[in-house]
């Protein structure tokens, strides 16, 4: 878990995944033929093969802010969201401001609730509500901090029971499932093309330019799904549990996954005996939308790690699911020649 816990504590919002990208490139190069960045910054990695040709992707991206305002006199800074927050989990969390001159510890704060009028207490709160506190006079933060600067919310990677969490296993979990799966693939027919992709939190940006690219007949993205097996989320809510297996995706709001991916993929779990649930997210998306979509269109699936707390510094993870999500996927991998995508 070593990589894992690297990986999800490396900065990286979208745009700015340089310090993930390092992390990726040096951990694939010793499994794969050849790597290369692309002008987005895009890690593509290639292990060579006859066919057919799989892209594999998973994003580097998390999100995060960027500084939109520097207040000269008072020092506090105001950010711009990059990504989709719930405002109210931001409240008394800490963060990272990414400078130049290097890193700021900061505060995230808010106009406290004993000084707040009755019509202040009732509205939902906002992120331009929201400030950042570096502890540091006016003049000195407006000598460090510029507009633009990288906003990171800051939390140590830690296991909790039979759990990991940390601030971005959406998703360095996934990016972490693909190079753990190229480290234990075998003999393999497929051309694997495995992408780092960059930006996917605004919009799947880096998928839809590496896809264009590599012209895949075959997509898998890997990202994590809702885990909502919690108090007060009825059973027909909660779309995957913890612990009980990799998410298989049938759809979710940016791809219908291939039908005859999803039976093949479900057949080698119960060949194989590794632990799956299938899944239906009824919001949000993965790269597989953008890989669907390139060129004259690929087959594509999304290989899921359900997850508690999504986009908030607590997400958590069941070892035993990512686990399973490596054994698929390079299973997968090793025989997704056999896969048959006629509809």
């Amino acid at each position: 878990m070593e990589l894992l816990r690297r990986l999800a504590e490396a900065a990286g919002i979208p745009g700015r995944e340089e310090e993930v990208r390092d992390i990726v490139r040096a951990a694939v190069a010793e499994v794969v033929d050849e790597v290369q960045v692309d002008v987005l910054g895009n890690v593509i990695a290639h292990k060579k093969g006859s066919g057919p040709k799989v892209v594999v992707a998973a994003h580097m991206d998390e999100i995060g802010f960027l500084v939109s305002h520097v207040d000269e006199e008072t020092g506090f800074l105001r950010i711009e969201p990059v990504g989709g927050f719930d405002a109210r989990t931001l409240i008394a969390s800490r963060v990272v401001v990414h400078t130049q001159s290097g890193p700021l510890l900061g505060l995230i704060g808010i106009k406290p609730v004993h000084i707040l009028t009755e019509e202040e207490r009732k509205k939902e709160v906002r992120i331009q509500d929201l400030f950042v506190d570096l502890g540091l006079p006016g003049k000195e933060v407006k000598e460090k901090v510029r507009v633009g600067d990288p906003v990171t919310l800051y939390q140590t990677f830690t296991e909790v029971g039979e759990l990991v969490s940390g601030k971005a296993l959406d998703d360095r979990v996934g990016v972490y499932v693909g190079i753990e799966a190229l480290r234990r693939l075998r003999a393999h027919k497929a051309d694997i093309y495995f992408v780092g992709t960059v930006q996917e939190e605004v919009g799947l940006r880096g998928a839809r330019a590496s896809a264009f690219g590599i012209a895949p007949e075959i997509g898998v993205a890997l990202d994590v799904t809702l885990a909502c097996d919690m108090p007060g989320v009825q059973p027909h809510e909660q779309v995957t549990k913890l612990g009980k297996g990799v998410a298989i995706k049938v759809k979710d709001a940016a791809s219908i996954s291939h039908p005859g991916l999803v039976r093949f993929l479900v057949k080698l779990a119960e060949e194989k005996a590794i632990p799956y649930q299938l899944e239906i997210l009824p919001r949000g998306g993965t790269d597989a939308g953008a890989i669907q979509l390139a060129r004259e269109g690929a087959a594509v699936v999304t290989l899921s790690v359900p997850t508690r707390y999504v986009h908030t510094v607590v997400e958590a993870a069941h070892t035993k699911d990512i686990e399973a999500a490596i054994q698929l996927l390079a299973a997968f991998l090793e025989r997704c020649h056999e896969a048959d995508l006629l509809l």
